[in-house]
């Protein structure tokens, strides 16, 4: 398993579903987990629960970037990684999709990965080392109905990390995406339990927020040291098509 003691790493969305799990896992592994989320209420119960440091950061506010990675300098000195997890879905049919609702999509989806990307470089840079891992979405490349603002940011996201990880790389700077299909959270089942068509995909079954903190574990230790600009889809198979059964 990976090694990441001393490892100080930032959680975008990192109170709730696979943000939490993310967390809980790395820190685990002995890395100093940052949760960061809209409310700081909510980043502040996550991180008690596994030893980590709260912070307010909508995603979405240039100010709570700055300030976010001015307290992190401050209390820490160093950041290794940076976990741009935080996201939103609004499935709706696309000639009823408003403006403002694309916008809104754009702003957390896309914009905010972009600032937290542009955020974190001075301080990577000045160490020679970072690593950023982009939580994107199989909708990147196979969208589903009724998601088209939802999947343009995703494709956004992984055009942005492509040409990230070529500028960055002679800094020291890794960026790297992963694709999770259906995962078992609150925002992907919406309190309705899981649909049954997770039966029908190659490994018969929905993810689980741990099998995607793996990956993300992998990405930021030094076990993934020559990988930047890497996809790794977390799907089950389910871009593949359905099984036989």
């Amino acid at each position: 398993m990976p090694d990441l003691h001393d490892r100080v790493i930032l959680i975008t969305g990192g109170n709730r579903g696979q943000g939490k799990a993310i967390g809980e896992h790395l820190a685990s592994l002995g890395a100093k987990v940052i949760i960061g989320a809209r409310r700081y209420q909510d980043a502040e119960k996550t991180a008690s629960l596994i030893g980590g440091y709260p912070v307010q950061l909508d995603v979405t506010k240039e100010e709570h970037w700055k300030a976010a990675l001015e307290e992190i300098q401050s209390e820490f000195g160093q950041l290794d990684a940076l976990v741009n997890n935080a996201g939103i879905l609004k499935r709706k049919p696309f000639t009823d999709l408003s403006v403002e609702e694309y916008q809104e999509l754009m702003n957390v989806n896309q914009l905010g990965v972009f600032m937290g990307m542009q955020a974190v470089v001075p301080l990577m840079e000045k160490q020679r080392k970072g690593a950023i891992v982009n939580n994107v979405s199989i909708s990147a490349f196979a969208p589903i109905g009724q998601s088209a603002a939802y999947a343009a940011t995703k494709a956004a996201v992984v055009a942005m990390s492509k040409a990230a990880a070529i500028e960055l790389g002679p800094k020291g700077i890794r960026v790297n995406m992963i694709h999770p299909g259906g995962v078992e959270t609150e925002m992907a089942t919406q309190g309705e339990g899981v649909p049954d068509f997770y039966q029908t995909i190659p490994l018969g079954r929905i993810g689980q927020p741990m099998e995607i903190a793996m990956a993300v574990a992998f990405l930021v230790s030094d076990e993934s040291s020559y990988c930047t600009g890497t996809e790794i889809v977390i799907d089950g198979g389910m871009t593949l098509g359905s099984a036989d059964v």
